[in-house]
């Protein structure tokens, strides 16, 4: 096969979050083909400025490209629709043969939907849409129809789930598709290319690290599960600590850690900018959103002193840089998932790096990849009797380290790429 150039576009390295890491993880595994020539077209800005929220990761030292050839421009700010076309323009003079959009929040749906109009002008490019969802939690008819627009005039849809392709043949349901796990691309129909969310590679476990003396220093006693990732209201935190309450006041041998940043907390309150973001912000929710999915007043971290376990409980409640995220899944036994609703998880997707076993709820995709008592434990959702238990199975009949290493034999970031570029 003769060289090709392949753009990756989405939130480059400087950015938090997992869609930067899944964005920087794909070309790097495109890179490392020796076949292509990589370039990661990135935001400057992902939102609206209303948004308040600080996306910058100030915090990681690890410059994730070393040793790479992959290319990064900053160029699309969602809030100047003169930098939409030059992104367009940005991108058809690399003469790119795929360029991969990552698709992750329907209020992205302006944006990318011009610049999939614009790259579908050019019939030698192929415009590929990594789904991280279709349906978003929320499922606002504002969302779908964002939805629609974002990302219609894609050529091939990447899936990480058969949920998630059942969605987009709801939202698309005069739209003929051919479904492959291999990536041949069919004529005719519209494409979708059903794979998973590979492994990331960019957290490893360390094996200098003194798990003993970490869980010393933190009070961690013999079995710890993990909350890892940013805090928000449906990933359940509040049914992890609540179940995990349980847990603790029949056995003396647990803790949880919880590390992660609360996501609408990352900008000093008392600045007058926070404050008019605030406002603005508000007003916008109360348009577009039911109150219940209004989750700025969510503080599920004052649950540890209402319940009398904040000294069983780790908390890290800030962002943590890459470099040290492997400090808490080797000093953990199992991860805990009990999200109200879920698409392919990046938490997840690190746990198996680290072969660590998953207690999840029985929602989304995890009943895909989650194997009750092969792999991990499934929960029901909202059942906090039952989130206890299958966290203490956990602990009674644990998971083999051995059987997550089997489930992720497959789902490397090598296999994925190959499968775009077949």
């Amino acid at each position: 096969m003769s060289r090709q150039t392949i753009v990756c576009f989405g939130p480059g390295p400087k950015f938090k979050g997992g869609i930067s890491n899944y964005n920087t993880s794909l070309a790097k595994a495109l890179d490392r083909r020796g076949d292509c020539d990589v370039h990661i077209v990135s935001w400057t800005q992902q939102y609206p400025a209303i948004i308040p929220r600080e996306f910058v990761d100030k915090t990681s030292r690890v410059d994730l490209l070393e040793g790479t050839n992959v290319k990064v421009q900053y160029v699309l700010n969602y809030n100047n629709p003169l930098s939409w076309q030059q992104t367009y323009r940005r991108i058809v003079a690399l003469q790119p043969a795929k360029v991969i959009i990552q698709w992750a929040i329907a209020i992205q749906g302006i944006p990318l939907g011009y610049l999939a109009r614009q790259l579908r002008k050019h019939p030698e490019i192929e415009v590929v849409f990594d789904l991280h969802f279709v349906i978003q939690k929320e499922n606002s008819s504002l969302d779908r129809r964002l939805t629609r627009f974002g990302i219609a005039r894609a050529d091939t849809f990447i899936a990480h789930a058969y949920k998630t392709v059942d969605e987009l043949k709801e939202l698309f349901p005069q739209r003929e598709f051919a479904v492959t796990e291999a990536g041949t691309r069919v004529p005719g129909p519209t494409n979708i290319i059903k794979l998973y969310h590979p492994i990331y590679e960019l957290f490893a476990p360390q094996d200098d690290f003194d798990v003993a003396a970490f869980k010393r220093a933190n009070q961690l006693r013999e079995h710890v599960f993990l909350f890892f990732g940013f805090i928000r209201k449906y990933k359940g935190l509040h049914n992890v600590i609540r179940s995990f309450a349980q847990l603790a006041e029949r056995r003396d041998d647990v803790s949880l850690i919880i590390c992660g940043e609360s996501f609408w907390d990352t900008l000093q309150a008392d600045k007058w900018s926070t404050r008019l973001k605030n406002t603005l912000f508000g007003f916008a929710k109360k348009l577009f959103l039911a109150k219940s999915d209004d989750e700025r007043d969510y503080r599920p971290l004052e649950l540890l002193d209402t319940l009398g376990i904040r000294d069983r409980v780790m908390v890290k409640n800030e962002f943590v840089a890459n470099e040290e995220v492997h400090k808490y899944f080797q000093a953990s036994d199992a991860v805990v998932l009990f999200y109200s609703y879920a698409t392919p998880s990046g938490v997840e997707s690190i746990s198996y790096n680290f072969q660590l076993p998953a207690v999840a709820t029985r929602v989304g995709h995890f009943p895909e990849t989650i194997k009750d008592g092969f792999n991990g434990y499934l929960a029901e959702p909202e059942n906090i009797d039952d989130m206890a238990r299958q966290l203490e199975r956990m602990i009674t009949a644990p998971i083999p380290r051995e059987n997550v290493r089997a489930t992720t034999e497959d789902m490397s970031w090598d296999n994925y790429a190959a499968a775009i570029l077949a």
